[in-house]
C-alpha cells in the first residue's frame, strides 16, 4: 500500500508488512465556529463519530483553550494554515498541521473547510534528495515545480510553487493538489497527473495555474511527467509550469491575420489555396498542417456535412511541415482518405467548429487505432492538434489539421480563433470556385444525403422501403420517410410530402427529418410531434416570406406527415396524421384494411389540434405507409389505386422487398407525375422470457432485493457478465426514484438482440437532471454515473409519471 514518503530532513523508517495507508481528515465550520461536516478521516485521527461533533463548536475539540479573540480570523483572509494541538475523543492530546480554506457559496454564506494530512504507519521509499547539484536544481528553479508521490500527495514544492501559492512546502506536504488549491483546475491537472502515472506518458495541459490575483494573461502553462525509478517503474509524477510572459503574446501579435490572409486565396484554383494556407501557417502558428477537402466537393449552397456516426471521404489537398522530409501521414497528395465515424475530423465537420484536442486525449487516441493513416499524431513529437473546417457560406468543404510538437506550447483559444479565421477565408476562395453546380444536381445530391441510405436493423420491425423521384421537368420534390429507434425497445415509424419541388422543398424535408428525429429522441407522442412540426413550418414560412420570388409554398404550408410509434413488448400501436393519407394494414391472416387515424389538418395552419389512434397490432401484420404520389397516376381515381394496392398487399410475399415491388408495379405504370415514397413494415413481438417486471416500494431496503433479482434474471437470460454494470444502473434508477420520485414504483429489463434495457417507472412528472457534483458533495453523481455505464439514457413521460431508462450493448459481452 502507497504511504506519505518521508519528509525533506528525516530518515525513511524502516517498512512494517503491516502499514496504514495515509488520508486526509477533513471538517467544515461556519462563521460561528460550528461544526457543519465531519469527514470519515477526522474520525480515524481524533475518534469522534459525525454525529457527536456536527452542531457543537469547534472550541470543544482544542487542547489548548484560548479566547475568541485569539482564534478571530481577519473577513478579508481567504486561508489559514497552522499547527494546532487538538483533543483525542480518549483524551490523548494530539499536534496537528491544519489548512483552511475560507468558501463562500452563491447565496453569501460562508464557511471555512479544513484539510490535514495524516501520514500512513509505513516508512518512504528510501530514496534520497541528497545529491546537492538536483536539489539546487529543483528548489531554485525559476519554473513552478512540484513532485506527487503514488497516490498524488505532494512530496517536494520549490520556491517557486511556495510563492506562487503562499503556501510552505510543510503546510502542502501529504496534500492532494485539489485539497491544497480548490479549483476546477486544481482537478483537471490531478486528473491528467493520474493519467501520467497510469499511461507512464506526459500530460500537456490547455489549462492554466494562476496565482492569487494574477490576470489570465500571465497564467502558468503546465505539463505532467512521470517519474520512474531505476527499474523502469513509475514512482511520481513531477507537474511543472512556467509564467506565460508577454513575450510570447508580442510574437503572436507579429503574425497579423490581415497581412497573411493576403496570401491565401491568390488565384481561382482550389488546390493551390489550400496549399497556401499551410503555407502561411507553418512555421508561424504550427509544425505542421494537412488540408482535406471533401470528396466530392459540395456544390451550390446545400450544407454537405456528415453526421459524426458517419465515415467521412475526403482527398488530400496539401500538406506542409517544418520539419525538411518529413511526411505527415501515409496519404499523399491528391489520394484519397476516409475520416472514421466519431473521430475528430468527423465530429469538425458535423459541427462546423473548430477544436483543439491534446494527443493524449481519448478521441485522438481512438482515431489513431481505427485509422492506420493517423499514426502520424504520434510521431515526432507532437502533442496538441487544432482541427478546424473550411466552412464557407454554410458549407462545409473539408478540414485543416494543424499540430505543434514539443518544442512549442500547446494551442491556446487564441490560436484556434487565427486558425479559423485563417481557415475561413481559404474556405471562401475555395467555395468561390465551385459556385457553378446546377441546381437540379445540387437538389438530386441533397435529396439523396437526408433520406436513409440503409434502414436500422430493428428487433420491433422488419422493414423495407422504395423512394422514386418524380419524372416531370419540375424536378424532385420533399417526399421523405424514416424508421427511428426509440427508448424501451420501441420504433418510430414516419413518412411525409413536404409541397412544391426543387431545391427549397428538399431543404424543407431536411430541416423537418431533423425536426422529427430530435422530437422524437425526447419521447413526444405522436400527437404533440407533429404540434411541434406545425409550429416549425409556421415559422419557416414567415422567415421566408420576405424573401423575393419566393414560392408560396417554399415555406412547407401544406406539408403533410404521419407519425406511428410501435412498442414490441406490448403490441401496441399509436398513430397520428397530419392531412396524410391514412396506412395500410395487413393482418396475420391475409385481410387488408385502412387504419382510421383521425385526419389531422395538413402542417403550417395553426391553431388545429392533432389527434391519435390506439391499436393493438399481432405479431406478423404488415403496415403500408406512402406519400399521395402513389396513389395519384393518370388513369384512374382514388378508389381504384387503393382497391390496386389492397390486391398487391393481400398476396403472399416471402420478402417485404418484394411486397414494395409488387405495389410499385400495379399501381405505376410509367414513372409518376410526383414523387413516391413507399415504407413498409412487418411487426415483430418481444414475448415474456424476454421482458421481466417488478412493482416495489418506496423503502430504500428495497433496492438491495431490485439488485437481487436482477442479478438472478441475467444469469437466467446467460448475462452474468452484464451483471455488474446493469446492479450499478438498476441501484441509481431505484435509488433516484425512491429517494425523488412517487409510487407506485416499477422496474422492468427488456432483453433484445444485443441490447440489455433497464426502466424505472414511478408517479412523480419532475424530470430528473444530471448534474456535476462538487469534490465534497456526498451525493449528485449518481445519472452521472448512469449516463458513463449506459450507452444510451433518458426520461420518458406518460400521461401520469415517467419512466428513466438506460440501455447496454450487449456486443463486448
Amino acid at each position: 500500500m502507497e504511504q506519505l514518503p518521508t519528509p525533506p530532513g528525516e530518515r525513511p523508517e524502516q517498512t512494517d508488512a503491516f502499514q496504514e495507508p495515509a488520508y486526509t481528515a477533513t471538517a467544515a465550520v461556519d462563521e460561528q465556529g460550528i461544526v457543519t461536516e465531519w469527514g470519515e478521516g477526522a474520525t480515524r485521527l481524533l475518534g469522534y463519530a459525525s454525529a457527536e461533533v456536527v452542531g457543537r463548536s469547534a472550541a470543544f475539540l482544542l487542547a489548548d483553550p484560548v479566547g475568541d479573540e485569539a482564534r478571530r480570523i481577519p473577513p478579508e483572509q481567504e486561508r489559514w494554515s497552522g499547527t494546532v494541538a487538538l483533543r483525542n475523543r480518549d483524551g490523548s492530546r494530539v499536534e496537528q498541521s491544519l489548512l483552511a480554506h475560507r468558501w463562500t457559496s452563491t447565496g453569501g454564506g460562508t464557511r471555512w473547510y479544513v484539510v490535514s494530512a495524516v501520514a500512513g504507519t509505513g516508512g518512504g521509499d528510501g530514496s534520497s534528495w541528497g545529491d546537492p547539484l538536483h536539489e539546487w536544481s529543483f528548489s531554485q528553479s525559476p519554473c513552478f515545480l512540484a513532485v506527487f508521490d503514488a497516490d498524488l500527495r505532494l512530496v517536494r514544492a520549490n520556491a517557486g510553487m511556495e510563492r506562487t501559492l503562499s503556501l510552505t512546502e510543510a503546510e502542502m506536504f501529504g496534500l492532494r493538489l485539489p485539497e491544497i488549491a480548490p479549483d476546477p483546475v486544481s482537478e483537471e491537472t490531478e486528473r491528467r497527473m493520474r493519467l501520467a502515472l497510469e499511461a507512464g506518458e506526459p500530460q500537456h495541459m490547455e489549462a492554466f495555474v494562476r496565482a492569487t490575483g494574477v490576470s489570465a494573461e500571465h497564467g502558468w502553462a503546465t505539463s505532467v511527467a512521470p517519474l520512474r525509478d531505476p527499474d523502469g517503474v513509475v514512482r511520481a509524477v513531477c507537474l511543472a509550469a512556467h509564467d506565460r510572459t508577454g513575450a510570447e503574446v508580442e510574437t503572436q501579435q507579429m503574425f497579423v491575420p490581415d497581412a497573411a490572409g493576403a496570401r491565401i486565396g491568390t488565384t481561382g484554383d482550389s488546390t493551390r489555396t489550400a496549399q497556401e494556407l499551410a503555407d502561411v501557417v507553418v512555421p508561424r502558428l504550427a509544425d505542421f498542417a494537412v488540408v482535406d477537402l471533401l470528396d466530392p466537393l459540395p456544390r451550390g449552397n446545400g450544407h454537405s456535412s456528415g453526421t459524426p456516426s458517419e465515415p467521412v471521404t475526403v482527398c488530400r489537398t496539401a500538406v506542409r511541415s517544418a520539419v525538411e522530409g518529413s511526411s505527415e501521414g501515409r496519404v499523399a497528395v491528391g489520394e484519397t482518405a476516409v475520416y472514421p465515424p466519431l473521430s475528430p475530423p468527423a465530429e469538425c465537420l458535423a459541427s462546423g467548429r473548430g477544436a483543439v484536442y491534446a494527443t493524449t486525449a481519448p478521441a485522438v487516441a481512438q482515431w489513431m487505432a481505427q485509422d492506420p493513416a493517423a499514426a502520424w499524431l504520434g510521431a515526432h513529437g507532437t502533442h496538441s492538434i487544432a482541427v478546424v473546417p473550411l466552412h464557407a457560406d454554410g458549407v462545409s468543404l473539408g478540414v485543416a489539421v494543424f499540430g505543434r510538437r514539443r518544442s512549442r506550447e500547446p494551442f491556446l483559444p487564441e490560436d484556434l480563433e487565427l486558425a479559423e479565421e485563417l481557415t475561413g477565408r481559404a474556405a471562401a476562395s475555395i467555395h468561390a470556385a465551385h459556385r457553378s453546380a446546377r441546381e437540379h444536381t445540387s437538389t438530386m445530391t441533397l435529396q439523396r444525403s437526408l433520406l436513409p441510405q440503409t434502414l436500422p436493423d430493428h428487433p420491433a420491425l422488419e422493414t423495407a422501403s422504395r423512394y422514386l423521384p418524380a419524372g416531370t421537368e419540375a424536378g424532385v420534390g420533399g417526399d421523405w420517410f424514416d424508421v427511428i429507434p426509440l427508448s424501451g425497445a420501441r420504433v418510430a415509424l414516419v413518412v411525409g410530402d413536404v409541397v412544391g419541388h426543387g431545391i427549397r422543398a428538399s431543404a424543407t424535408m431536411g430541416r423537418l427529418r431533423t425536426a422529427v428525429r430530435t422530437l422524437a429522441d425526447v419521447d413526444l407522442p405522436p400527437d404533440e410531434l407533429l404540434t411541434h412540426l406545425d409550429d416549425l413550418i409556421i415559422h419557416l414560412s414567415a422567415d421566408e416570406g420576405g424573401r423575393e420570388a419566393v414560392d408560396e409554398s417554399a415555406g412547407g404550408i401544406g406539408t403533410t406527415c404521419l407519425y406511428v410509434v410501435y412498442d414490441p413488448v406490448t403490441r401496441h400501436c399509436t398513430l397520428a396524421r397530419a392531412g396524410h393519407p391514412p396506412p395500410a394494414v395487413v393482418s396475420p391472416e391475409g385481410s387488408v384494411y385502412l387504419l382510421d387515424v383521425p385526419a389531422g389538418p395538413p402542417l403550417g395552419l395553426g391553431g388545429l389540434p392533432f389527434e391519435t389512434l390506439d391499436v393493438d397490432l399481432p405479431e406478423g401484420s404488415v403496415l403500408t405507409l406512402y406519400t399521395d404520389g402513389l396513389l395519384q397516376p393518370r388513369e384512374r381515381d382514388i378508389d381504384e389505386a387503393l382497391d390496386s394496392m389492397f390486391a398487391a398487399l393481400a398476396q403472399p410475399a416471402s420478402t417485404l422487398d418484394t411486397v414494395c415491388d409488387r405495389v410499385l408495379t400495379a399501381l405505376l405504370t410509367h414513372r409518376p407525375d410526383d414523387d413516391v415514397a413507399l415504407l413498409v413494415a412487418r411487426t415483430r413481438a418481444l414475448h415474456a422470457d424476454k421482458v421481466v417486471v417488478w412493482d416495489l416500494s418506496s423503502d430504500p431496503s428495497n433496492v438491495s432485493q431490485a439488485r437481487r433479482q436482477t442479478t438472478d434474471q441475467l444469469t437466467e437470460w446467460g448475462l452474468e457478465e452484464a451483471s455488474f454494470v446493469t446492479e450499478l444502473l438498476v441501484s441509481e434508477l431505484v435509488t433516484n426514484a425512491i429517494r425523488y420520485g412517487e409510487p407506485p414504483i416499477q422496474l422492468r429489463l427488456i432483453h433484445e438482440k444485443d441490447t440489455l434495457i433497464c426502466e424505472v417507472s414511478d408517479a412523480s412528472s419532475t424530470a430528473p437532471h444530471m448534474r456535476r457534483a462538487r469534490t465534497f458533495d456526498e451525493g449528485g453523481r449518481g445519472l452521472l454515473l448512469v449516463a458513463q455505464l449506459a450507452q444510451r439514457w433518458g426520461t420518458r413521460h406518460a400521461p401520469v409519471g415517467k419512466t428513466i431508462w438506460a440501455e447496454q450493448s450487449l456486443l463486448g459481452f
